[in-house]
């Protein structure tokens, strides 16, 4: 789960790492509210989407700029009554954009140095890493590209948590000396704090700021979560904002389902994370694009079964559906019925074509027989692939 920049600056504060004071807005007269609330005389106003690139993004009714500097109320609150309820596109949102329906009001800072500070998991290690750079106030992505020298890994012990050494060995790399150098080192144990007391996948401060009158601010933030780990966290899970997401993702997490939304036409409904990818993958093969990641569990009910087809079926995109269950978990024959169930609940009009294997397999390819569904029974994976791709290009 994502959330947006002003909500990780309130779990900033709650974890003491210093940040700019500021506050959000969903309406012209909240903006004043809020701008006149600031002691500053520069503000900054910044549109508030799960997006990066917001800073070159550009406003479907000409203005440009999500992320924009003012230097009075009045101006702050024209400003956010041009972003508020009007789409920003950028680099990230693709051509169609998002809608910004909150923007966060801070109050300006004097910028002396931008540094690059992120918290993450690495996969490889099966443990956290800090990540930190100089270089910080652009992608990140082009400073590893052109010069990867200046990107510093600091990898953490998932039991210990970052040490007070390591964070001062990273704020005395970055450059940091003298009062800055403790502000640094104690921002880095708190920030790693947050990190690890919040479930996070991801922590990055781009950038982290000293300004002119020597303060280390942590001025812009992303966060994501351990979808998993969630429910211990209630007060987390309220910061959830379902209109920054997929409908269909919304739909699907409603009942358990792990679903990615793609832009093929051939919809995937597979039991088992690694079974989803071969499935995607031999789709592509085959000369077919998936429109989907869609794994429904190895416990998977006709509840869930019959909520996947509703969700996979209201595509407009997709032109045929896949089945692909391995029968371990649950039988073969009871996925089967829960397919009979869920195809007339549904009243599928679309091609779809089952591939059953595991316990009680000769059982649920009966089912499906004497169903007299118009559906397809496939023999093995490739024979499913084909049969799918073969009745999306008829459709």
């Amino acid at each position: 789960m994502n959330i947006h920049e002003y909500q990780a600056k309130q779990l900033f504060d709650r974890f003491n790492v210093a940040t700019s004071r500021g506050g959000v807005a969903t309406t012209v007269e909240e903006a004043r509210q809020v701008a006149s609330s600031l002691s500053s005389k520069e503000l900054v106003v910044k549109a508030q989407i799960h997006a990066g690139g917001r800073g070159k993004g550009t406003f479907t009714n000409g203005l440009r700029g999500g992320v924009q500097l003012v230097k009075s109320v009045e101006e702050a609150v024209e400003l956010a009554g041009k972003m508020l309820q009007n789409t920003l596109v950028t680099h990230q949102t693709g051509p169609e954009g998002k809608l910004v329906q909150k923007v966060l009001i801070a109050e300006s800072v004097d910028i002396a140095k931008e540094y690059y500070i992120a918290i993450l998991l690495d996969r490889a290690s099966g443990a956290p890493v800090v990540i930190a750079s100089t270089e910080g106030g652009v992608d990140i992505e082009t400073v590893a590209e052109k010069t990867p020298e200046k990107i510093w890994k600091v990898p953490v012990h998932p039991l210990l948590g970052l040490q007070p050494y390591q964070a001062r060995h990273l704020a005395r790399r970055l450059g940091f000396s003298g009062k800055q150098f403790l502000k640094a080192s104690q921002l880095l144990l708190n920030l790693y704090r947050l990190f690890a007391e919040s479930d996070c996948m991801m922590v990055e401060v781009n950038p982290l700021v000293v300004t002119k009158n020597g303060e280390v601010f942590a001025l812009d933030a992303k966060l994501s979560f351990d979808d998993s780990a969630l429910p211990r966290h209630s007060e987390i899970m309220e910061m959830r904002d379902t209109s920054e997401e997929d409908p269909r993702e919304v739909a699907a997490s409603a009942f358990s389902l792990n679903y990615i939304g793609l832009d093929g036409n051939i919809a995937c409904l597979v039991n088992g994370a690694g079974l989803a990818m071969a499935t995607m993958d031999i789709i592509k093969h085959h000369g077919g694009e998936p429109a989907n990641f869609l794994d429904v569990g190895g416990g998977a009910t006709e509840e869930q079964v019959t909520e996947a087809f509703k969700i996979l079926s209201a595509d407009p995109k997709v032109k045929a559906i896949l089945v692909n269950i391995f029968g371990g978990i649950m039988r073969c024959d009871i996925i089967a019925q829960g397919i009979i169930n869920a195809f007339k609940t549904t009243k599928l009009s679309m091609p779809l074509v089952v591939r059953l294997e595991g316990t009680n397999v000769e059982q649920g390819k009966q089912l499906l027989h004497d169903s007299q569904l118009p559906l397809q029974a496939a023999s093995d994976l490739t024979d499913a692939a084909k049969k799918v791709v073969a009745a999306a290009a008829r459709s």
